[in-house]
């Protein structure tokens, strides 16, 4: 068994041939902005695809950080309460959803609700928690662990196969730099496609300076287009960014976070340079 490529995430079809899908939306959950940011990336996915610049929207959000750095930080709406709040996104908006989970226990009732099941980086070794996601049927999102070499990705998808679902995706997100930096190497999406997965780059969490501003984690969020870009050189099936009307009123990962005005701008880029990257292999 291989992976499959496309995968189908409700009606999307991520992978190879496909449009751009982006995966975004806020760090974090809180009811009294998600759906107001949910409804402008719908907008923005529109007038993108009206423009000739076509992409996919899967709608992201966290009902839990369980990985924050303090015990003080805020962790989000809980279980319940967030899925409650992206069953009524998806409905609102008409499009597919995500969210990740951190316990086997959550898996199951997180797939009655969405159509893409993420995988933490910190996560992404934790065979009970792959095979909880897998049984589900839903399409997995799984992120390359800051600690992973890319080849080891493979072992993952090895598992997953093992558990009945082909139907994932690998997303590279950065490898520590020493103490409270990430650093790209893109060596590491032409490793993971080897695998034969479609491949997902996170642009947002890439920027990220982990555990390293006196009990929460910081970023430099102007580094985010450039990464995205290059990552859309050397070949990506999705972009993953999260974002906010006010990224510095989040009450997780302010510092990494593009604002939503940023975000039609940067996918036009990218579908550019995707597109030129197709034509050009084609004519090789």
């Amino acid at each position: 068994m291989k992976p499959n490529n496309p995968v189908a995430i409700a009606d999307c079809a991520c992978g190879v041939g496909r449009d751009l899908t982006l995966i975004a939306g806020p760090c974090v959950l809180q009811r009294e902005s998600s759906l107001e940011i949910a409804k402008r990336l719908r907008d923005i996915v529109d007038e993108l695809n009206q423009a000739g610049f076509p992409i996919q929207l899967v709608f992201k959000g966290s009902f839990d950080k369980a990985n924050r750095t303090s015990v003080e930080s805020w962790r989000g709406l809980g279980l319940d309460a967030g899925l409650e709040l992206l069953a009524e996104i998806r409905e609102t908006i008409k499009t597919p959803v995500t969210t990740d989970i951190h316990e086997p226990s959550q898996a199951e009732p997180t797939a009655k609700v969405v159509d893409l099941i993420q995988i933490p980086a910190f996560l992404a070794r934790q065979t009970s928690l792959l095979e909880a996601a897998a049984r589900t049927g839903k399409p997995v999102n799984i992120k390359k662990g800051q600690f992973m070499a890319p080849q080891d990705m493979s072992r993952v998808v090895d598992k997953m196969l093992a558990f009945g679902n082909p139907n994932v995706l690998l997303c590279e997100r950065g490898t520590f730099f020493g103490y409270g930096a990430l650093v790209n190497d893109f060596r590491a999406l032409v490793v993971m496609k080897r695998t034969g997965a479609p491949i997902v780059f996170d642009a947002t969490h890439s920027v990220q300076e982990p555990s390293a501003h006196n009990g929460t984690s910081g970023g430099k969020r102007e580094y985010v287009a450039p990464l995205a870009r290059a990552a859309a050189a050397v070949g990506i099936d999705a972009l993953f960014l999260e974002t906010h009307y006010n990224p510095d009123e989040s009450p997780c990962d302010a510092a990494n976070m593009i604002p939503l005005d940023q975000i039609s701008r940067t996918l036009k880029t990218i579908v550019r340079i995707r597109r030129a990257c197709q034509a050009s292999e084609t004519n090789e």
